[in-house]
């Protein structure tokens, strides 16, 4: 491996500056972005989806986590360096140009859509609402102090992707899932803007970490009830069995470990419990899956 990084510093001094914006050595965002468009992918083909689906989606979820990555440090190329966990970046370093990562994100947004263009034409129109919302968020932590809403809408807009292109239409009941993984991700990346409180309050950028202040730990206790209470009405209307109900009843218990792991604040809690979070997301997905093989 030594030697291979040798030779790509040689060919390519700019990779690990790639490597870096993108976040590909860093999968735990596409995890978070990955197990809600599975539990899409099976209740919309109520058993084991499409291969083609499969792969389509796995790919298309780290090349859109990826792209986002990308604008989101551009969006925050001027105040990274004042940030701790930031400082680092490849913008805020200067390894990379603005310009560079504008084409980089282009590049990313292409390939994405050529995966789109492979499955039907309701699954293509959605995905321009997918790349508005994505390329919207990084900008809205100047303007509100709501910026993790809009990261949520970008984050679930997979699900109806995934559903509309396993079976060709968006049932009403889809969107409970759609409002679950929202509540779950302003719920996580409150934990995440929980880290750099401190520094975004002198730079002036703006976090629902910011706006809940000491409220914090009880509004992501009821944005966690909200998505399983969200996630428990759609399991009665997809019609799941016992497995679903267990692994829910699981994923409450793990959130609610959560909370008590993040009880004092540190930084260093707030952001083990973000890594943490993605197994939440697993938790349901086993529990679809698992309905699916020993119930329907």
């Amino acid at each position: 491996m030594k030697a291979l990084a040798s030779q790509l510093d040689q060919a390519w001094p700019q990779w690990r500056a790639w490597v870096a914006i993108t976040r590909i050595d860093r999968p735990v965002g596409s995890y978070l972005l990955l197990w809600p468009t599975l539990w899409a992918l099976w209740a919309a083909a109520e058993g084991v989806p499409s291969i083609a689906n499969l792969v389509i989606f796995t790919a298309g979820v780290f090349l859109m986590r990826s792209a986002g990555c990308v604008i989101n440090d551009y969006a925050d190329r001027k105040v990274d360096g004042h940030v701790k966990r930031t400082c680092d970046r490849p913008l805020a370093t200067g390894a990379l140009t603005p310009k560079a990562a504008l084409t980089g994100f282009a590049a990313l947004l292409v390939i994405a859509f050529l995966l789109v263009l492979l499955t039907n034409s309701l699954t293509i129109m959605l995905s321009f609402g997918g790349v508005a919302l994505a390329a919207l968020y990084p900008f809205m932590k100047r303007h509100t102090h709501l910026p993790q809403l809009f990261l949520g809408a970008a984050f679930s807009w997979a699900i109806p992707m995934a559903f509309a292109a396993e079976a060709n239409e968006l049932p009403a009941h889809l969107w409970l899932f759609y409002a679950a993984n929202l509540c779950w991700t302003i719920a996580y990346d409150t934990y995440y803007a929980m880290v750099d409180r401190d520094d975004d309050v002198k730079i002036g950028v703006k976090s629902t970490a910011i706006l809940f202040g000491d409220l914090d730990l009880h509004i992501i206790g009821l944005l966690q009830l909200m998505n399983a209470a969200f996630l428990f009405l759609a399991g009665q209307q997809f019609e799941f069995g016992w497995p679903y109900y267990i692994a829910l009843i699981a994923g409450i218990a793990f959130m609610g470990w959560q909370l008590w792991s993040a009880r004092d604040r540190s930084r260093e809690a707030c952001f083990k419990v973000f890594l943490q979070s993605h197994w939440y997301g697993l938790i349901i997905l086993v529990g679809i899956v698992a309905n699916y093989l020993l119930v329907n």
